[in-house]
């Protein structure tokens, strides 16, 4: 008995010496291997953001690789989304290194040992997939826009899929760790992160404006005693047609064989041409592509938030910029001491004064509002009096003003004011924060 536990160790040891071995030893077969460099003429067609931008030969329809630029001599390598034949919008859809963009003569090279590395002209490398010597023996770009290295038995080393930036394709999936959140970009020619954020959670799906939460999908996902694993932008397919006719999130919970599906949208041609992003103004769209059209391919097929929809578009932070009142998707008024006045983008909250232990401030009231926060997510603190939740926001340097419901004696103080969202209720009051 013992010399048989001897012999099966042993043949274990070997399997996995052998295993490891192998892996170490696979290397990229030399035809396999590329190097591009960022240099020749621009491509010819309109693209996101207002760009320039190579083509590179890498490609699956509707998705080809790419460097392009917004600002000179500043380059981003990514996965643009559409066909030459529609003279459509390019869309970019992956973005490798947008907080450190390369220049001209930069290169990408994918070398024998399986690394993905982008460089500039002086060798500094910019970005990689940090895939050396881990067994990758080739590079692919499938159909779905995942650009994926595998290895000899055609598991995936790495993955673009895993590190999204503001969107998502049909099958990506995000997690409650790890790398896969989706952030919107500053602008369409600020390559920066954007305030925005779309986070999966243990029990929802959440979008967040900094740190404060302005959606979340609890009553979307019945996740019950267990938390959310996972959740998946698909394409649910016609089995007559063979096209995707419904873009839903699926989810799945830990430790359970439970899961389901939110129908986001059903569009009119195949479905599985579409992405889902995280705008710059924090909504959530889908955009789908319809390949036999010659002329204005792209069509916006959803909107979280949206002026048909049960979500208004008040409830946007910045929908009306810096400070606003909205109501029915308008922005109607910019709230000030001597009223409401005509709101335009020009319209900015009070300047607060400095922070003395609130000796030198004051406040004005405005009747039947609602902070973003306030809409669902958040009534504030409380039972409290008025005067109480006041000296909460005094005292509170980063405090601008603070929300009472009078019915329930809820206090929700604020570091931001942003889009004031109009009411019925004119039991819900904004007191903003002034100079004494």
């Amino acid at each position: 008995m013992m010399a048989s536990s001897h012999l099966f160790l042993s043949i274990l040891f070997i399997n996995t010496f052998l295993s490891i071995f192998t892996l170490c030893q696979s290397t990229v077969p030399p035809s396999e291997t590329f190097k591009f460099v960022n240099q020749g003429e621009f491509g010819p067609y309109i693209v996101e953001y207002d760009g320039n931008y190579r083509a590179l030969s890498l490609f699956t329809s509707p998705f080809q690789l790419c460097f392009y630029n917004v600002t000179p001599n500043a380059f981003i390598l990514a996965l643009r989304m559409a066909t030459l034949k529609s003279e459509s919008l390019f869309r970019w859809v992956w973005q490798a290194n947008l907080a450190n963009p390369v220049r001209e003569n930069a290169t990408v090279t994918f070398g024998r040992d399986g690394n993905l590395v982008l460089a500039d002209p002086d060798g500094h490398v910019a970005w990689q997939t940090g895939t050396a010597n881990k067994g990758v023996v080739g590079l692919k770009l499938l159909s779905n826009g995942n650009l994926v290295l595998h290895d000899s038995r055609g598991r995936f080393v790495w993955q673009s899929f895993d590190y999204p930036t503001d969107t998502l394709l049909v099958g990506q999936v995000l997690r409650p760790s790890g790398p896969t959140k989706l952030i919107s970009r500053l602008s369409d020619r600020d390559r920066s992160n954007g305030p925005y954020s779309l986070v999966l959670e243990p029990k929802r799906l959440a979008l967040y404006y900094n740190n404060l939460l302005y959606y979340s999908s609890v009553e979307a996902f019945e996740v019950g005693k267990g938390s959310l694993a996972s959740v998946t932008f698909a394409g649910a397919t016609d089995t007559d047609q063979g096209n995707a006719t419904e873009l839903t999130l699926d989810f799945t919970v830990s430790n359970s064989t439970s899961g389901g599906s939110l129908i986001l949208a059903r569009p009119k041609y195949n479905a599985t041409l579409s992405f889902l992003r995280l705008g710059q103004d924090g909504n959530l769209k889908i955009y789908t592509f319809d390949d036999y059209v010659f002329w204005g391919a792209w069509e916006m097929t959803y909107a979280l938030f949206s002026r048909n929809e049960r979500l208004s578009e008040c409830r946007l932070p910045k929908r009306c910029g810096s400070f606003g009142l909205c109501e029915d998707n308008q922005c109607v008024a910019c709230p000030s001491p001597k009223g409401l006045l005509g709101w335009s983008s020009s319209c900015l909250p009070p300047k607060i004064p400095t922070c003395n232990g609130g000796r030198n401030v004051d406040y004005y009231k405005v009747v039947g509002v609602e902070h973003f926060l306030n809409q669902q997510y958040s009534e504030g603190k409380g039972p409290m009096k008025m005067v109480d939740c006041r000296d909460r926001c005094s005292n509170d340097c980063k405090c601008v003003g603070f929300f009472y419901r009078e019915e329930s004696s809820k206090c929700l103080t604020v570091p931001v004011l942003d889009t004031l969202i109009k009411v019925d209720n004119s039991s819900h009051v904004v007191f903003i924060k002034i100079s004494k």
